[in-house]
C-alpha cells in the first residue's frame, strides 16, 4: 500500500482515531501507522508533525510536553469530529484492511517464488555433485557429503518458509487491529530456543 491510500483529509482523520484510542507521542503514532498497514506505509516525521500541529491549531488535539517528550491527546472537539465522520472513518478502515489483505497475498506469492528458487538451487547443486562424482573415484564419504548437502538445502527451505509464514501471520494480525501480547512473543522465543537446543544436541551426538 502506498501513501496515496490516504487521500486528502484521510490521514488527518485517521490520526484523530488513533489518538481517540490513547494519548501518544509522535514516534508512537508513526509506529502505529506502520503496524496497521502491515509495514507498507511508514510516514516521515515531516508528514505527521505538521498535521498534528494543524489539529492542535483547530482545537481537535492538545499536547503536553514532558521533558523531551511531547504527548498528543484528542480533545472533546476532536471526538465530536470523529463522531460526525464515522462513515468516512469506516471507509478508511475498510481500505486499509483490503490493502493489508493484498499485501499478505503478495508475501505468500513471494514465499512460493522463493521456494521455487530454492528448489532450483537444490537441483543445480545435485547436478554439480553428479558431475563432480563422475570426474573422480567415489568414496563412502562422498555419499554422506552429498546427502548432507541435500538436507542442508532442505533445512534452509524449511527455515525460510517458517520465517515467512510466521512474519506474515503476525503482521497481518497486528495490521488488522489484533492484539499481540508479550506472552505470545515470549512463547515463540522459547519454542525457537528449545528447537535450536534440540538441534545442537542432536548434531553433537552425531559428531561423537
Amino acid at each position: 500500500m502506498s501513501p496515496a491510500v490516504f487521500s486528502h483529509g484521510d490521514l488527518r482523520l485517521y490520526l484523530l482515531s488513533l489518538l481517540a484510542e490513547a494519548p501518544q507521542h509522535g514516534y508512537g503514532i508513526i509506529q502505529a501507522l506502520t503496524d496497521r498497514t502491515g509495514g507498507t506505509y511508514t510516514p516521515s516525521a515531516g508528514t505527521i508533525y505538521p498535521r498534528l500541529a494543524k489539529l492542535e491549531e483547530e482545537g481537535l488535539v492538545s499536547k503536553t510536553v514532558d521533558g523531551r517528550t511531547t504527548i498528543y491527546a484528542i480533545t472533546d472537539a476532536g471526538r465530536a469530529e470523529l463522531t460526525s465522520r464515522e462513515g468516512d472513518l469506516a471507509g478508511i478502515e475498510a481500505g486499509l484492511t483490503d490493502s493489508v489483505r493484498l499485501i499478505a497475498n503478495e508475501v505468500r506469492q513471494s514465499v512460493k517464488e522463493a521456494m521455487k528458487s530454492l528448489r532450483a538451487d537444490f537441483a543445480s547443486a545435485e547436478k554439480d555433485d553428479r558431475a563432480a562424482s563422475k570426474a573422480r573415484p567415489r568414496t563412502p564419504g562422498d555419499d554422506e557429503r552429498i546427502v548432507s548437502r541435500e538436507e542442508m538445502h532442505r533445512a534452509d527451505a524449511v527455515i525460510n518458509a517458517f520465517r515467512a509464514r510466521v512474519r506474515t501471520d503476525l503482521r497481518t494480525h497486528v495490521a488488522q487491529g489484533g492484539r499481540l501480547p508479550a506472552s505470545v512473543v515470549s512463547e515463540l522465543e522459547d519454542g525457537l530456543d528449545a528447537a535450536a537446543r534440540g538441534i545442537t544436541a542432536a548434531l553433537s551426538t552425531l559428531s561423537r
